[in-house]
């Protein structure tokens, strides 16, 4: 599934580069390679899944529209895709999503409904409207075909590690519902053995590797607040833990201060634009590298969809 995925997006996603810093490299003590799907369309890895989902429709339910729930990186994937395949998408949006998201996703052509975290529920209204329109919900991460188009980022790690010496490696992936990670962790499986898809989440958010580490679906508790909105999720999805339980390694979790400071590496050796929630896997591999083995780690740069406020906050804060 995720071979046909990767075929579809042939000519529409972009192969992302696997990038690397001798600064970096230091920090870390090991090598670093970055692979960089902040510079996906959108600004993040989400295009891939959306593209999938939606072009593996047929064509009749495509037509009547699709309808997604999320705080912006699936928001602006599904916004692109549905546009480019000219179908109609409602996305509904928490109200205290960043504002650039927000307005992406508005810009790209959808219908961006708003609602309230601490009193609405997301999915009540989702099924309301897409019942009311007859619209096809896409879901975040917990959907074979969305799962399939993120697992085309790690069909290009195996082939980029290939081509630069690496067989045997961690794989650092910022970690929300778990779709990527689940995705990576399959395409790895069968075209690279030897590289293992490790989670990476926010203190405070670490649902998934509290989950690996009980063997059972583990969720958040209410009422606490990141930085890194992109990956704060209630619980793993149905669909990606297993997968992640069977394929990955222990999962990690990183400080908001680490994101970033991580940010800030990223820009100054890497002139890469990062969000917090894209940057807790740098993060990772370069202040607890006592918890990664090997020579060399990968680290998936998921997003770089960041209000400049929050940019330049850890810019200022953090900038080597």
């Amino acid at each position: 599934m995720i071979e046909a995925a990767a075929a579809r997006l042939e000519g529409h996603a972009r192969r992302t580069p696997l990038l690397s810093s001798p600064f970096l490299d230091d920090i870390a003590g090991r090598r670093v390679l970055v692979k960089a799907e902040c510079l996906q369309h959108t600004g993040s890895f989400k295009y891939r899944g959306a593209w999938s989902a939606l072009s593996a429709l047929p064509d009749e339910t495509r037509a009547r529209g699709v309808i997604a729930f999320s705080s912006g990186n699936h928001a602006q994937g599904v916004a692109l895709a549905a546009r480019q395949l000219d179908v109609p998408a409602v996305i509904i949006m928490p109200r205290d999503a960043p504002d650039l998201k927000i307005a992406n996703t508005r810009a790209l052509g959808a219908e961006v409904v708003l609602y309230d975290r601490a009193s609405q529920d997301r999915d009540a209204i989702g099924k309301h409207v897409a019942a009311e329109r007859d619209l096809t919900l896409i879901r975040p991460f917990d959907d074979a075909q969305v799962i399939a188009g993120q697992g085309s980022v790690g069909l290009e790690i195996a082939a980029q590690a290939g081509a630069a010496g690496i067989g045997i490696a961690d794989v650092l992936v910022c970690c929300g519902g778990g779709g990527l990670t689940s995705g990576i962790a399959l395409a790895l499986e069968g075209h690279a053995p030897g590289l293992r898809a490790r989670p990476v989440e926010p203190e405070g958010f670490d649902d998934t590797a509290r989950s690996l580490a009980a063997g059972e679906i583990r969720a958040n508790a209410p009422g606490r607040v990141s930085i890194c909105d992109a990956i704060v999720t209630p619980q793993p999805g149905r669909l990606t833990f297993p997968v992640m339980r069977r394929l990955c390694g222990p999962g990690l979790a990183v400080s908001d201060e680490q994101a970033q400071r991580a940010m800030a590496l990223a820009f100054a050796r890497l002139k890469l634009v990062l969000e917090p929630g894209g940057a807790v896997a740098l993060a990772a591999a370069l202040f607890q590298p006592q918890a990664v083995a090997g020579d060399a780690v990968i680290v998936v740069a998921s997003g770089g969809n960041v209000d400049g406020g929050v940019f330049t906050q850890a810019l200022d804060r953090f900038a080597p």
